[in-house]
């Protein structure tokens, strides 16, 4: 293993350790993220990987949803949207259409362009109930279709199951529109994760084009297969689109930009996941 892809395995008894330790610590409510009165820098400091694929054990899903969030966000495209909203001009009044705790919309709102998350009233909480930067993002008790100010932008990450809100979404004329969304499915039931089939794309209105598009994949068993104590998890295929009404500029993304404490967990397991299937397909037992 001379590449130096896998340089940072040499360490890996000590950071596991670590991990391990950044895990129980969360579960049992150590965490800074768990205190609404700290600061969202604290909050997000050594915040798991962990706590960002699975809910915490002790959340009641009849009362709460995900712990911290549906998904682990990535810094560069956090960057990559601060980019497009930046664009829009010095202060553009963007909405994050399902603020949930706020968590998403807030990293996003860091790369300096302040957010409202609309947060419905009828919607299930997350067990941590708030988890926002008040330096940069503004809540607000109030669903989509009661928006009555004018919009620059929308954000909508992980519309609802089986709701569609394009329709209240582009009503509001947005100049931009991010959509974060899976197109995966319950096994048993056939039901989306998230939104319909048809949410936006040919049904948003004459003049919006697709500017620019991603995945991140979610390796299945992503901490299992290397630390075997922790769950299992299915492969999962998250999609990211950016609409717009003009044509914008990509974004470069700066190749020393500073990731999130919770990738430097995701790097060494998708290192060690490389690790193990070059190992496997030269005949070692792994």
């Amino acid at each position: 293993m001379s590449s130096p892809n896998f340089e940072i395995l040499r360490n890996m008894a000590g950071f596991s350790e670590a991990m391990f330790n950044r895990i129980v610590g969360f579960q049992e409510k150590d965490h800074a993220a768990w205190r609404a009165d700290a600061n969202f820098a604290e909050r997000i400091r050594d915040l798991p990987l962990h706590a960002l694929i699975f809910s915490n054990p002790d959340r009641d899903p009849q009362r709460h949803g995900p712990t911290v969030a549906h998904f682990y966000p990535l810094r560069d495209e956090m960057y990559k949207l601060g980019h497009y909203l930046r664009q829009l001009g010095p202060r553009p009044t963007v909405v994050d259409a399902h603020a949930r705790n706020g968590f998403i919309g807030s990293l996003l709102a860091r790369e300096g362009v302040p957010i409202i998350g609309l947060r419905d009233p009828a919607a299930k909480p997350n067990q941590i109930v708030d988890f926002f930067d008040p330096d940069c993002y503004e809540v607000r008790e109030v669903s989509l279709t009661a928006v009555d100010f004018p919009v620059d932008a929308v954000i909508s990450t992980w519309m609802p199951s089986g709701s569609d809100d394009t329709p209240a979404l582009t009503r509001l004329k947005p100049a931009l529109i991010v959509y974060i969304y899976t197109e995966h499915r319950d096994p048993i039931t056939q039901a989306r994760q998230t939104g319909v089939d048809d949410a936006f794309g040919e049904r948003l209105p004459a003049g919006y084009q697709l500017v620019d598009e991603w995945q991140v994949q979610r390796a299945e068993n992503l901490l299992h297969e290397i630390w075997p104590d922790l769950t299992t998890c299915i492969a999962e295929t998250r999609h990211v689109r950016v609409y717009a009404t003009q044509a914008m500029p990509k974004p470069s993304v700066p190749v020393d930009l500073h990731i999130y404490d919770w990738e430097r967990e995701l790097r060494m397991a998708e290192v060690a996941l490389q690790a193990k299937s070059m190992m496997k397909a030269r005949g070692f037992l792994v």
